[in-house]
């Protein structure tokens, strides 16, 4: 196929990209700048210059692929507080993708995340792929809108990531934010007893998860990006304590903001997720490391080279402040 990718030079983007090529594919990226076409283009692939907000470029660029997978989100409004913005910025984005693709048969990957199982009322028991809802936010909302494009034409799916996206491919993901945080006020920290569940995945192992999502996911299908079922955040913080060497302690819930910023909620989220049946749908099995095992790997350079083993054990010791 010929595949439109949204970020294309992101943290996601910079593995799906070269994922594509392997099993045959041509891939256009959206770029935004001079540097993000670059490294579009040296990731194998060719650069179609334009952002979200360019609404006429999307339609274009949609209506000129076999498929398009959507990664892209306004983080940098998120990260400041306007989730309302980045929400509609990227329905907004979807629905321009789609009237390139509606009425074709051609696939469209939407990203998610695992958390909207718990904005949904999900507790007690790990998600799964067939719960759903019919509102309840902005993640429920944007999920529900791929899946009703299944009845317009399109091979729409979804790809609920897990919070925890890992690797040293992750600059400026969530994980990258609780090492920074740990290193600002010299403690890693949990809350409470520290018991809430994250789940993770990869980086490599979500690339051929959205691979195998463009080439074989059905209409509707709703995907779960989650080869940890749940790592006890308590676990998380001890990992990356025991990296920075520093030292590793419990707060309450009303310091959790003051510690983790933007990521207090977060920090506090019990998200156990089955992957089970998009394993068997796919034929999606992991084989890169574990979170746990992730944090705790030495390295002595930069990001690995696709489909080697992760680095991050690296931007634990050394990692950005962001």
């Amino acid at each position: 196929m010929r595949v439109f990718v949204t970020g294309a030079s992101g943290h996601l983007g910079s593995a799906v990209v070269p994922e594509l090529p392997s099993a045959g594919h041509q891939v256009v990226g959206l770029a935004r700048s001079d540097t993000s076409a670059a490294a579009i283009e040296k990731l194998g692939a060719q650069a179609h210059r334009g952002d979200l907000a360019d609404l006429d470029v999307l339609r274009e660029g949609a209506a000129a692929s076999d498929g398009v997978i959507h990664l892209a989100f306004r983080h940098d409004l998120m990260i400041n507080g306007d989730l309302a913005g980045a929400a509609r910025a990227d329905l907004d984005a979807l629905t321009a993708l789609a009237d390139g693709l509606i009425g074709a048969g051609k696939p469209l990957v939407g990203t998610g995340g695992t958390a909207m199982l718990v904005m949904g009322g999900i507790a007690g028991r790990p998600g799964t792929e067939h719960d759903t809802f019919p509102s309840g936010g902005y993640r429920i909302d944007a999920e529900n809108v791929v899946a009703d494009l299944a009845s317009r034409g399109v091979r729409s799916s979804i790809v609920r990531l897990a919070p925890t996206v890992h690797s040293s491919l992750d600059r400026y993901g969530f994980i990258t934010a609780i090492i920074a945080a740990a290193r600002r006020k010299g403690y890693s920290a949990y809350v409470g007893e520290g018991t809430n569940r994250w789940p993770a995945v990869h980086t490599l192992d979500a690339a051929v998860l959205y691979r195998l999502a463009l080439e074989k996911a059905p209409a509707g299908t709703r995907l779960h990006g989650a080869a940890d079922e749940g790592v006890p955040f308590r676990q998380i913080a001890e990992a990356i304590g025991a990296n920075l060497g520093i030292p590793v302690r419990s707060i309450s819930p009303d310091e959790a903001n003051d510690h983790f910023g933007f990521l207090g909620s977060f920090a506090q989220l019990d998200n156990p997720t089955s992957s089970a049946v998009t394993r068997e749908l796919l034929g999606w099995t992991p084989t890169h490391p574990g979170l746990i095992a992730d944090l705790h790997e030495a390295t002595t350079s930069g990001p690995e080279p696709r489909g080697r083993p992760s680095r991050i054990g690296k931007r634990v010791a050394v990692g950005s402040a962001r």
